[in-house]
C-alpha cells in the first residue's frame, strides 16, 4: 500500500491545525496537570489532538487513530494515523521551543509516513518511506562519520533509562565525541539535517517513535530498536537512530554492555 499525495496533504494538514492549536498557549496559562503516570499535560495537548483527530475522521474515517491523549479509534482499513500533539511537554510548559508534534501514518504496523512539526519556530520534517524527507520543503541530509569518536550523541534524559539501559548507554557514551542532554523529537529533526549523528532512548512509545522513522531514513539515516530489528508497532521501545547507517553495528556493541 503506496502513501498518496493525499495522504501527505493530510499530514500537513494535521500539523497546521495543532500548530494553530498549541500557539495560543506557548509561554502562556496552559492548564497544566498531571496524567495517572506522573507525566504533564497541558491544555494545548488536548486542543491539539482533538483538532487533528476531527480532520482525520472527516477524511479518512476507515482509518484507526492512535492518539496520546485520547487513546485508539479501531479502523477498517489497516492503515493508522499516530498522533503525539506535543512530544516534549516539559520543554513546552518551561517556554522552550524544542518540542514538536508528532504525525505518523502506519500501514499494517510500519512507519511509512512521518512529521515533525516545530509550530513556534515553523520547522518542519516530512519523511515519507521512499521518498527523500523535506525540512521546510528542501531535502534534508543526515551527517556521516567514520567512527564513534566523531559523533555527537543525544537522549533526552538519562532518567528514563532503567539500569541496566543506563549502565550500557554510559558505555556508549564513554566513546563518542560528545554528548547533549534534552531534546525530545526536536533531537531527530536535527540528526535529519545533520547538526547531531545519534540518539539513542529507551521507554518510547508508539506514538514517540512512529513518525521518526520516515523522517530520518529519507534524510540518509537509519532507525531500529536496540538489537538492530526494524521499529513496528510492536517494538518495546528501545530506539536507536543513526545518521549514518554504518555506525550501527558499532552502537549496538555498545549498547550490548548492560548492568546486571
Amino acid at each position: 500500500m503506496r502513501i498518496s499525495p493525499a495522504d501527505i496533504d493530510l499530514a500537513a494538514a494535521l500539523a497546521d491545525v495543532a500548530g494553530a492549536a498549541i500557539r495560543p498557549y506557548f509561554r502562556a496559562e496552559f492548564g497544566l496537570e498531571s496524567k495517572a503516570d506522573a507525566s504533564p499535560v497541558t491544555l494545548a495537548d488536548r486542543a491539539a489532538e482533538a483538532a487533528m483527530r476531527q480532520l482525520i475522521e472527516r477524511t479518512f474515517p476507515d482509518d484507526a487513530i492512535i492518539g496520546e491523549e485520547y487513546g485508539t479509534k479501531p479502523g477498517k482499513s489497516g492503515r493508522a494515523w499516530v498522533l503525539d500533539p506535543i512530544d516534549g511537554t516539559r520543554a513546552f510548559i518551561s517556554g522552550r521551543p524544542i518540542f514538536g508534534t508528532l504525525i505518523a501514518l502506519m500501514v499494517e504496523g510500519w512507519p511509512m509516513l512521518g512529521v515533525i512539526d516545530q509550530p513556534i519556530l515553523r520547522e518542519r520534517w516530512t519523511g515519507v518511506i521512499g521518498q527523500p524527507t523535506l525540512f521546510n520543503g528542501a531535502p534534508a541530509r543526515t551527517r556521516l562519520v567514520k567512527a564513534l569518536d566523531e559523533a555527537l550523541l543525544a537522549t533526552t534524559s538519562p532518567a528514563l533509562f532503567d539500569d541496566s539501559q543506563l549502565h550500557a548507554f554510559e558505555h556508549l557514551d564513554a566513546q563518542v565525541r560528545s554528548t547533549v542532554l534534552g531534546g525530545d523529537c526536536y533531537n531527530y529533526g536535527c540528526l535529519a539535517c545533520g547538526h547531531i549523528d545519534v540518539v539513542v532512548e529507551a521507554g518510547l512509545k508508539i506514538h514517540d517513535f512512529a513518525a521518526l522513522v520516515p523522517v530520518v531514513e529519507g534524510a540518509g539515516g537509519r532507525m531500529c530498536d536496540w538489537q538492530g530489528d526494524p521499529l513496528t508497532s510492536d517494538s518495546i521501545g528501545e530506539v536507536i537512530a543513526a545518521g549514518e547507517p554504518a555506525r550501527v553495528d558499532d552502537i549496538i556493541e555498545a549498547l550490548s554492555c548492560r548492568g546486571h
